[in-house]
């Protein structure tokens, strides 16, 4: 039996629609019980976010950073969870998935040296694809280790 993966989705408010679409486009996974998807959504109420969210990043087997121009521009996702992400990366603990939302320049970001989704990191919005259903990882069981 397979060890369910524990997934972290690090993205900027603005984006959330994206966010709650990947969930769905997920949830296949998820009813298989063979990943487990958080994102600060998932914090209680009363409960200290900035503690959650770091026990989740530091748990995460695969990182998904979806990436904008608003996830580029906030302080919170570019300096400390895609930054922290970064580093686990590094060591071995974690990978780390850029997926491109929408267009923006991200060549000289800490993750441009990583494969990032779509396929050729043509962003999810962009004209050329067939309907955003179809834009969203070819293959969802692609993020199993």
């Amino acid at each position: 039996m397979r060890k369910k993966v524990n997934i972290f989705v690090s993205y900027a408010q603005e984006d959330n629609h994206f966010r709650e679409q990947l969930d769905r486009h997920l949830s296949s996974l998820k009813q298989q019980n063979c990943i487990d998807v958080w994102h600060d959504h998932n914090i209680s109420p009363g409960r200290d976010w900035k503690h959650e969210i770091d026990i989740h990043l530091n748990n995460a087997q695969i990182i998904l950073l979806l990436v904008s121009a608003d996830f580029l521009a906030s302080e919170y996702c570019y300096s400390v969870e895609m930054k922290q992400a970064i580093e686990r990366q590094k060591t071995g603990e974690t990978c780390v998935i850029p997926i491109i939302l929408r267009p923006v320049d991200w060549k000289g970001a800490p993750f441009s040296h990583l494969q990032a989704l779509p396929t050729g990191a043509r962003p999810v919005t962009d004209q050329g694809w067939h309907g955003q259903d179809n834009d969203w990882p070819e293959n969802p069981h692609a993020l199993r280790l």
